[in-house]
């Protein structure tokens, strides 16, 4: 993986110095990447008569109008997750969904991630909820595209009184807006429903007692709810604050966040990463300490911008220590470009040596192009194109699934 990032960064630099699937169904709708006509108010479930003798209805339901396997489609129904012998309640299903603004994108999208919706009586079960969310100040542009994404919130008609009206309230007290606490209980509702109500209470008042700020634990909840149903929250509490971060302040809770949400094995590797790299003990506290979000890095992205910052670039990994929220940048979007062009200023004489050459990388692009690009008028011309031809190359690595943040 290094070796072939690296391949392509080496070509960057250079520059300084000189499959549709068939389907097996005639009719265009039953394919893999259908869209309902609008026509349509009740979906084909038509089969060959091989199929209805191999599958029950409702597995025949799945393939023909969702483009399931066949395998996927039993499991589906040997799992329960589909009941029906007629058309007419997933029918019930489809309509409901439109009704109520989803695309028949949304709807396969849905449908592929929780076959059970179309065992569902949809105005007993989803109506409800829907009435709920729109009546506090949720629009459906809001929820449609979450409920495509995560609709567990609509698996049980018995959640709207025993679960997500209580959480609304408490989260009342956290989040600004009705919508905020609408839109957080649809995003995160399997970190909610998996948690007993009176422990998520429970870790909330423990947060406030231990000091920390209602705005942190309404961003922990919009962020990272899972933290809520821990067992030992004050544990990992007292370890963020021995750690030099206080209470109160905001980065109390991204520390939290980064100790909380990975294992010690996990953490103590990134330890042990940086200091492969020359980090002191010393030095990840400090960094950590100006910038929590430094260990929610991979451990990949680590090694990365440090390979390229030394190996690459031949320069003092301790100068990262100082500015450690360069691993929050995506390597090459961001920090290559940049870097081939203060290190073609380095080679020309043009930036003092004892410059910083890492906060450059944390200026806004206009400010980035205007000092150090525009602002040499005779290498202006040059130092575009090398900042340029280095981003169409970042592109495309970009996209082989390296484990970049940005």
């Amino acid at each position: 993986m290094l070796n072939k990032w690296f391949l392509s960064q080496n070509v960057v630099l250079g520059l300084i110095t000189t499959k549709t699937t068939t389907s097996k169904f005639n009719n265009p709708l039953f394919n893999q990447h259908f869209s309902f006509p609008f026509s349509l108010t009740r979906f084909c479930t038509t089969t060959s008569q091989s199929e209805s003798v191999t599958h029950p209805f409702a597995a025949s339901y799945l393939i023909n109008n969702f483009g399931f396997s066949h395998e996927s489609a039993l499991k589906a129904f040997n799992l329960k997750q589909v009941r029906f012998n007629t058309a007419d309640k997933p029918d019930s299903v489809i309509t409901f969904f439109q009704n109520h603004g989803f695309s028949h994108d949304n709807i396969r999208i849905m449908i592929r991630r929780a076959p059970w919706l179309l065992s569902s009586q949809p105005h007993k079960r989803f109506l409800p909820k829907f009435q709920f969310f729109l009546s506090n100040a949720a629009s459906s542009s809001d929820i449609v595209p979450l409920l495509t994404t995560n609709p567990r919130i609509l698996r049980s008609s018995l959640d709207l009184e025993k679960q997500i009206i209580p959480l609304f309230e408490l989260l009342s007290r956290f989040l600004k807006t009705n919508k905020d606490i609408i839109l957080c209980l649809i995003r995160y509702w399997t970190a909610f429903a998996t948690n007993p109500y009176h422990l998520i209470v429970s870790n909330i008042n423990l947060m406030s007692d231990f000091g920390v700020s209602d705005n942190v634990i309404g961003s922990l909840l919009q962020s990272r709810p899972s933290i809520f149903g821990s067992k030992d929250l004050i544990k990992s509490l007292e370890e963020v604050k021995d750690l030099g971060f206080h209470p109160s302040m905001t980065n109390f809770g991204t520390a939290l966040m980064a100790k909380k949400c990975m294992s010690k094995k996990l953490w103590d590797e990134k330890i042990d990463t940086f200091k492969k790299w020359g980090w002191s003990d010393e030095a990840i506290i400090r960094a950590f300490r100006c910038r929590p979000e430094l260990l929610l890095a991979s451990i990949d992205k680590i090694n990365l911008v440090m390979s390229f910052w030394v190996n690459q670039l031949g320069w003092n990994s301790l100068a990262l220590t100082k500015r450690p929220h360069i691993f929050s940048y995506s390597l090459d979007k961001r920090i290559t470009p940049r870097a081939s062009v203060l290190q073609f200023l380095l080679m020309k004489g043009l930036q003092k040596k004892n410059a910083s050459l890492v906060t450059p990388l944390s200026y806004s692009e206009n400010l980035f192009l205007q000092k150090f690009v525009f602002s040499f008028k005779v290498d202006s011309d040059y130092l575009l194109k090398l900042y340029e031809e280095t981003m169409k190359i970042a592109y495309p690595m970009e996209n082989n699934g390296m484990p970049f943040t940005n």
